[in-house]
């Protein structure tokens, strides 16, 4: 069901809910649902960890004074099992699911802490996170409209399945049921490889000398973002889905074999590989699902220069809405050694001389907006 504002609200058997671990998505699924009034109760096996998320306003520290309607086990893959024979012993809740971006071996073990088959447990994965971690990084918005991955097994109880459902949309998530072992071939080649490959990338900046570092672009910012993800928690993930990781890895290390006789002067290999590798990877980056999970659209970005002091952003962003064109997107780049930027606004391309008309009559510098770009 939806409020007024639009935004989705919990189901009237959501009564309550038990958090276990209080890292970034675990206190992001708090904040979501106690922004909701629904009663979180939090724990985690640092207690300081809780404690914070308890101050953001995440919810109540300690167990809940009858059993709650779902439990979350935010906990990494390897403890989930633990945590949920655990929670069951204690009677935290009536359904449990976890958050955990591996589904087969979690599932397998918790049915062997259990020597059976669970019908009150349910996998989930919200497909949404951020490089940074913690209850500090968490955020209330951090799965609006978002999938949010279920994997039932056989023995999952109708009860099970709809209860979570219900907590998925309280979160503003998007509900999309799959076989375990289909969502961990998906995730492998669409979050997992992705992660390895930019931690890799990084890695050749580390012993990069500092006159190097400082030719950075956004380029090598975009390519290496994730790898400010924390390194045990990847550890975990990759080892717990090492098969199917190790697939797309093996056909990046043929491709990049590819390029590498192509490169190679002594090869005999034409640039007829090496293009063709650059245009399959230009049709795969149009294939990524746009905004609010669309086809994708072509956008015109728009640069800006912008000043480095207070507001400046705030004062463009209303300069733009003003002209009554809607900003899909914003990009920053900042100027090295210099007090301004760049901030590239994508709009539709029909409306970008509209905007850019604007903007100049308003006092900004703006460029000529770069060739159409996918969103």
């Amino acid at each position: 069901m939806t409020g007024d504002d639009g935004r989705l609200r919990p189901a009237a058997s959501l009564e309550s809910v038990a958090v276990v671990g209080t890292g970034l998505i675990g206190t992001s699924v708090a904040l979501a649902l106690t922004a909701l009034g629904v009663p979180v109760f939090l724990s985690d096996a640092d207690p300081e960890q809780a404690r914070v998320a308890a101050s953001l306003g995440a919810g109540h520290l300690g167990p809940p004074p009858r059993p709650c309607e779902v439990a979350v086990l935010a906990v990494p893959p390897a403890h989930i099992a633990v945590a949920y024979e655990q929670a069951k012993r204690s009677r935290l809740a009536l359904t449990f699911t976890d958050v955990a971006s591996v589904k087969s071996n979690v599932l397998l073990e918790v049915q062997s802490h259990l020597a059976q088959d669970v019908e009150d447990f349910v996998g989930g994965h919200p497909m949404a996170g951020r490089e940074r971690s913690g209850p500090r990084a968490a955020r209330a918005d951090l799965f609006l409209g978002r999938p949010w991955v279920l994997t039932p097994s056989a023995a999952t109880s109708p009860r099970t399945l709809a209860a979570v459902r219900g907590l998925v949309r309280a979160c503003g998530a998007v509900p999309v049921e799959m076989p375990a072992r289909a969502h961990d071939q998906a995730v492998a080649l669409v979050s997992h490889a992705p992660q390895v490959l930019a931690s890799l990338m990084a890695a050749r900046l580390a012993g990069a000398d500092e006159p190097v570092l400082r030719l950075s672009g956004q380029g090598v910012r975009d390519v290496t973002r994730l790898a400010a993800s924390d390194p045990q928690l990847w550890r975990d993930i990759l080892t717990t889905n090492a098969d199917a990781v190790a697939a797309v890895l093996r056909e990046v290390r043929a491709d990049l074999d590819t390029v590498l006789d192509a490169l190679d002067p002594a090869g005999g290999s034409s640039d007829r590989a090496l293009v063709a590798l650059l245009e399959q990877g230009n049709r795969g980056r149009r294939r990524i699902p746009g905004k609010h999970g669309s086809a994708p659209a072509l956008y015109a970005f728009l640069p800006v220069v912008v000043t480095d002091r207070p507001r400046e952003l705030a004062r463009l962003l209303a300069d733009a809405a003003d002209s009554g064109v809607n900003v899909e997107d914003v990009r920053i780049e900042h100027a090295q050694g210099q007090p301004l930027g760049l901030v590239e606004l994508a709009v539709l391309p029909d409306a970008a001389p509209q905007l850019s008309q604007e903007l100049v009559r308003r006092g900004w510098s703006v460029q000529e907006p770069d060739p159409l770009q996918p969103d």
